[in-house]
C-alpha cells in the first residue's frame, strides 16, 4: 500500500498466521503507576491498550552531515532557534511502541540494544515495567533495518529477544538485510520467525496493516493500527526530528538511502495527515510521540499531545 491509498486501509489485504499461542501477559499497572514511570507512556486506540516505551536518545551534531546535508548549519539552527532548542545538537528519542488486544501482544520496532550512535538498551525493562515479559510478545513489526529499530532483536548473547513472536518486515527489506554481511548474525538467528509480507499487507486483521513510505530503505514501512473508528499511524524513520523534519521535509536527510523519493514521500505523508487530521507516532519524536500535524507555511508543525 502507498501513501495514495491510506484513507482505504482495511479495504483489502492478505494475513500472516496468528503465532503460536504464549503465556498471558500479566495484568496493566495501574493508572497512578503507569503516570509515574518516566519511561511509559500508557494510551488507547479505540478497545486497543498501547503504551510508548523509552529505549533511549540519540544525539546528532548539528553539522549538517544529517540534516539540512548540503545547506548552512546556520539554516538548521535558525529552525531549531526558533523552536526554543539547542543548536549545537539535535536530540532524537528513541521510543517502540507496545499494544494489547485480541489475545496479542504487539511491538513495533525493537530499540539501538548497544548500537554505538545511541545510548539505548532500556526496553526490556520498559517492557517488565509495562507488565510484559519478551516472551509474551506475539509479534514484531519492523519498520526497516537499521540498528535503532531492530538492535533489540537479539539478546546481548544474541539469542533471538522474542523467542515466540513473529517477525514481520517487509519482504523488501529482509531481502536488503539478507544481503548484509554487517546484520549475518542477526538474519541468521531471527530467520525461523520472520513473516515477510509486500506493501499493503493486513497484518492483523482489523488492526494492522502495512503502508510503504518509500526512500528511506529498501522497504521501509509505516503501519496503520485500527480499531473501530480509531486509529493511528507508526511512521516509523519517514520523519526524523519534530522541528526539522516537519517544517522542511524537503531538506535531504543523511539517513534516507534515496533521498529525493524519501523527500517526496515524507512531504506526502505530512501532507495526508494534516489534511485529515491522523493521529501520528513517531519513534524518534519527543517521547511518548503521540501527536498531529497542521499545515503552517511552506511546511508543517508538529502538535504533541495525545
Amino acid at each position: 500500500m502507498t501513501l495514495a491509498l491510506l484513507g482505504a486501509l482495511l479495504a483489502t489485504g492478505c494475513s500472516n498466521p496468528a503465532p503460536a499461542d504464549v503465556a498471558a501477559p500479566t495484568a496493566p499497572a495501574t493508572d497512578a503507576t503507569a503516570s509515574a514511570h518516566p519511561d511509559i507512556f500508557r494510551f488507547r486506540i479505540g478497545a486497543l491498550e498501547a503504551a510508548a516505551l523509552k529505549d533511549g536518545d540519540i544525539d546528532l551534531p548539528n553539522d549538517n552531515s544529517v540534516f539540512g546535508v548540503g545547506r548552512p548549519v546556520a539554516d538548521v539552527s535558525a529552525l531549531l532557534a526558533d523552536a526554543g532548542l539547542p543548536t549545537d545538537a539535535l536530540r532524537l528519542s528513541i521510543q517502540p511502541l507496545l499494544v494489547r488486544g485480541d489475545g496479542r501482544l504487539l511491538l513495533f520496532d525493537t530499540g539501538a540494544a548497544a548500537a554505538s550512535f545511541a545510548r539505548g538498551g532500556r526496553l526490556p525493562q520498559s517492557l517488565r515495567d509495562a507488565g510484559v515479559e519478551p516472551a509474551q510478545v506475539t509479534d514484531v513489526f519492523i519498520s526497516h533495518g537499521h540498528a535503532d529499530h531492530v538492535g533489540g532483536l537479539l539478546t546481548t548473547d544474541g539469542a533471538p529477544a522474542f523467542p515466540n513472536a513473529a517477525i514481520h518486515i517487509a519482504a523488501a527489506e529482509w531481502a536488503a538485510l539478507q544481503a548484509s554481511q554487517q546484520h549475518a548474525a542477526l538474519v541468521a538467528a531471527i530467520a525461523p520467525r520472520v513473516a515477510t509480507f509486500e506493501p499493503g499487507a493486513v497484518l492483523v486483521p482489523d488492526h494492522v496493516t502495512a503502508v510503504a513510505v518509500d526512500g528511506h530503505t529498501p522497504g521501509h514501512t509505516a503501519y496503520a493500527i485500527t480499531s473501530g473508528e480509531q486509529s493511528l499511524l507508526y511512521v516509523g524513520d519517514s520523519m526524523h526530528h519534530h522541528v526539522v523534519s516537519v517544517r522542511q521535509p524537503d531538506w535531504t536527510v543523511g539517513f534516507d538511502g534515496d533521498a529525493p523519493t524519501a523527500q517526496a514521500s515524507r512531504r506526502a505523508l505530512l501532507q495526508r495527515a494534516a489534511d485529515q487530521n491522523l493521529r501520528l507516532y513517531s519513534v524518534h519524536f519527543p517521547f511518548p510521540g503521540l501527536g498531529h500535524v497542521h499545515a503552517e507555511g511552506d511546511g508543517f508543525a508538529w502538535i504533541p499531545g495525545d
